[in-house]
């Protein structure tokens, strides 16, 4: 999508947005609110999608109490801090002049074409009447089965959607960095990143503690919006100035991702990226090389193994034998049939089990040697 305007989206985690005590810190709100009008001001169209919605329910009713983790608590919290979130948001962009808006959105919005286009047009509006979009996961309805699972993913989607030409993606870190700083005193911040492979992943380690992410869904993201062909920025939430830093391409200033110049379409990163998967298909060499260097469809013949109740149309994982995840696609048979004898049909298209428009390859073929 082209737009007239370079657009950013810029994603604030829970663990920023939120002070010690869970509430939604007004500072930071207020700074970030005069340091995204800046760039309004400069040309550039700004969606901000922000989590601290169950942080700030908790705060106001869990008197101190360790948060809970059932869902439907979880889910009641969220409705009582939404609100309370986006009434911040809203007092510190009226102190620059700017009116905000409410996006809440969910797994249906990408997966559904029509919810898909609404959600854009939406967006759209928005931006065009000056409004600033806060978009956050609609975490009061949300089913356990059928949600993001944290708002870096849910960013790097929104980054997609509005066409955005860089997704920032603002935490408690100062970026990427070549280790845990709390283990080894060495870490060092990582700057530029071209390809996220293994290692990386290695590096990124396990989720924060606030928030639902940490720094692995942050890589995570990061992958989505490179594969989209996004710029992605890893970055310090609370070092004044980082977003005009970033506009300007200062160096030092978080890890810089590079978009991949093999861009998916919105239909192959909503299977990659968006639908969860629902069960697991071990496959042969044979296979592998098929998919990654020959550009083919999976057929029944390369399946080794099949893992979970997935049925036809669900979303499945790929992966080698040594279970490295290698693609992502729609079966066309359901787990309960692929190995049943006579239930596969031996024309010329039957044996496929997931066609080649309904997969994607989540590795570059030398991953697969490392």
């Amino acid at each position: 999508m082209s737009t007239e305007r370079p657009r950013v989206v810029v994603k604030i985690g829970s663990s920023s947005v939120t002070g010690e005590d869970g509430a939604p810190d007004a500072a930071l709100l207020g700074r970030l609110a005069r340091e995204i009008e800046a760039q309004i001001t400069a040309g550039v169209d700004i969606v901000v999608v922000s989590s601290g919605a169950i942080a700030a329910g908790w705060a106001a009713i869990g008197a101190g109490a360790e948060r809970p983790t059932d869902l439907a608590v979880l889910q009641a919290v969220s409705a009582i801090g939404q609100h309370r979130l986006m009434s911040v948001w809203a007092e510190s962009f009226d102190v620059v002049g700017r009116t905000v808006g409410q996006v809440l959105l969910a797994p249906l919005d990408f997966a559904d074409r029509q919810q898909y286009l609404h959600a854009r047009q939406t967006l759209d509006q928005l931006l065009q009447l000056g409004v600033v979009p806060v978009v956050n996961e609609n975490d009061a309805v949300a089913d356990d089965e059928i949600r993001f699972g944290d708002n870096d993913r849910l960013a790097a989607l929104v980054a997609h959607l509005v066409g955005a030409d860089r997704l920032v993606m603002l935490t408690d870190a100062p970026g990427l960095l070549s280790a845990d700083p709390r283990i080894d005193a060495e870490a060092s911040l990582i700057e530029e990143v071209t390809e996220i492979d293994r290692s990386l992943e290695a590096v990124a380690g396990g989720p924060g503690e606030v928030g639902s992410g940490g720094m692995a869904s942050k890589l995570a993201a990061a992958r989505i919006a490179s594969w989209s062909g996004v710029e992605a920025v890893i970055a310090d939430a609370r070092a004044p100035g980082t977003l005009a830093e970033i506009a300007k391409g200062s160096r030092g200033v978080g890890t810089t991702f590079r978009p991949r110049e093999a861009r998916l379409s919105a239909r192959k990163l909503w299977i990659a990226f968006a639908l969860a998967p629902k069960g697991t298909l071990v496959i042969d060499a044979g296979a592998v090389d098929a998919i990654l260097n020959a550009g083919r469809s999976l057929l029944v013949q390369g399946v080794s193994r099949a893992e979970g109740a997935f049925i036809s149309g669900d979303a499945v994982e790929i992966t080698d034998s040594s279970g490295a995840l290698i693609a992502k696609g729609l079966a066309r048979l359901g787990a309960s049939v692929l190995f049943a004898p006579g239930d596969v049909d031996s024309g010329p298209s039957g044996n496929v089990l997931i066609h080649r428009d309904d997969l994607v390859v989540l590795v570059e073929p030398s991953e697969t040697s490392r």
